[in-house]
């Protein structure tokens, strides 16, 4: 293979995006990269969230996560916190989401059910030869890759913390976590940020295939956009408090509707109603 193509291949990250942070370099006029395109409007994401809210429900696959959203509001706000269901670590988070690179969701959480059986603690993978690693997370796809990337993890863990845990994440500013879970290979913008949306409780919105394209087509951001251009644009955008349903709406609709899947030819027998899009409702997406 030629040098110059394997150097580009291995600038990539495994989500997708490239190793700059999604917050730095990409931006202009104090930080915003679309500085003349006013959308979304708050008034937008509201709707958009309140459509697809209606026509999906809010997706069960994101539920527990919420649900700790709200505890933690409740504790700022001094309410009660008590409840009983066993919250995720953040290194369990973090693996999750490498595992679910470039898979299904039902491989992904398939490959993370037959670690933690073959592993039960995350200092088994530590020790575990690779192949053993490899064998175990087979069914979620690219296994050599995920591999060194988790043991890459668990390895610096070990020798610079002295223990395999993230939880000290949670005293850390956004930035700053950025920083830290960048420094491991394979862990690019995406993955941060949903790390931080959904394991550390921060109203970020991660940009996935999903979002991506729905925001393009919605008129969000440019056409022309790239993801971590886009990243920034949304942050900025997108009222704090819909951040977390937003996003995983986009993310739901993107997975089920025919209309706004990527690279699914629509029929041309049949154009496309709001009926069975109301995002159709907010631009051409047709």
């Amino acid at each position: 293979m030629n040098k110059s193509l394997k150097r580009k291949r291995s600038l990539k990250n495994d989500d997708g995006d490239s190793k700059t942070p999604a917050c730095k370099s990409l931006t202009v006029d104090g930080g915003e990269p679309y500085p003349e395109l006013l959308r979304p409007t708050s008034d937008e994401c509201r709707d958009v969230r309140d459509a697809l809210l209606s026509l999906h429900g809010f997706p069960p696959e994101f539920a527990s996560y919420r649900r700790l959203r709200l505890r933690t509001l409740s504790a700022v706000d001094g309410r009660d916190t008590e409840c009983s269901e066993k919250e995720e670590s953040v290194l369990d988070g973090l693996v999750k989401i490498l595992l679910s690179q470039n898979t299904t969701e039902a491989n992904s959480h398939r490959a993370f059910a037959s670690l933690k059986a073959q592993f039960p603690k995350w200092e088994d993978v530590l020790v575990a030869e690779p192949k053993l690693i490899e064998d175990a997370i087979r069914c979620g796809g690219l296994a050599p890759k995920k591999t060194v990337c988790i043991k890459n993890i668990m390895s610096r863990l070990q020798n610079e913390r002295g223990r395999l845990c993230l939880e000290y994440l949670h005293g850390l500013s956004v930035e700053e976590v950025k920083t830290e879970l960048s420094r491991f290979k394979g862990v690019g913008p995406k993955t941060v940020s949903c790390v931080l949306m959904f394991n550390l409780q921060h109203n970020d919105f991660p940009v996935d295939t999903h979002v991506f394209e729905i925001s393009k087509a919605l008129g969000w951001v440019p056409k022309t956009a790239d993801r971590n251009r886009t990243y920034v644009h949304l942050n900025r955008r997108i009222p704090d408090e819909l951040k977390f349903d937003l996003n995983c709406l986009l993310y739901t609709h993107g997975k089920l509707c025919g209309n706004c899947k990527k690279n699914v030819a629509k029929p041309k027998a049949k154009v496309p109603s709001s009926a069975d899009c109301p995002l159709l409702g907010f631009s051409g997406l047709v």
